[in-house]
Order: structure tokens, then sequence, then C-alpha cells
């Protein structure tokens, strides 16, 4: 299993609807890329301090490294990574990605 995990800075006074947007079209990933087996996300709501900025995330998991490739460019994935970017603050800067084998 691969998971992907993405931290992200959003703008400041993004509105509430805008979240639910992008976790919306998240979840909706898994019905419509295959090899995704699992997706979790949402803000931050982290007592310790340690965001970094980071005020969202989530993480997709994928069967194996090869189910994840075919995800990256992905057109349905590409258009929620889009519109990541453009809510995060100083766009793709505003964007931390590691992926990890499980």
């Amino acid at each position: 299993m691969i998971r992907h995990v993405v931290l992200v800075k959003m703008k400041k006074n993004l509105p509430a609807s805008t979240i639910d947007e992008i976790l919306s079209e998240l979840t909706a990933l898994q019905g419509v890329i295959p090899g995704i087996i699992g997706f979790s996300g949402g803000k931050d709501q982290s007592p310790e301090g340690l965001q970094r900025g980071n005020t969202f995330g989530f993480a997709v998991d994928f069967v194996d490294s090869a189910a994840r490739d075919a995800y990256l460019p992905h057109p349905a994935h590409q258009k929620v990574g889009g519109f990541i970017v453009a809510n995060a603050e100083g766009g793709v800067d505003g964007v931390t990605v590691l992926d990890w084998k499980s």
C-alpha cells in the first residue's frame, strides 16, 4: 500500500464552503480513479502548535505505487489539485506532499 499525504496552507479567510467542496471532490476520487482504497482529510484539529502554517490535510491510500502513479496525471486528480493550489497560500508553495509504502 502507498499512502499519499498532502498538507496545505490554505488562504486566510477561506470560506468553509470552499473547504467542504474540496473535501467532496477528493472523496469522489475514490469512485473515479481505480486503485484508491481509502481517503481521509479535513481541517487541522491539532492542539500541539506544530502545524507550520498548514491548516488542511488529507491522505489517499493506494493499493500500490502503480495505482498512485496512474492517479497523478488523471484528469479528475488534476482538476481537484488545481482547485487546492488555487486556494493555497502562495499557490503550489503552500502545498507539501509525502508518500510512503506501508
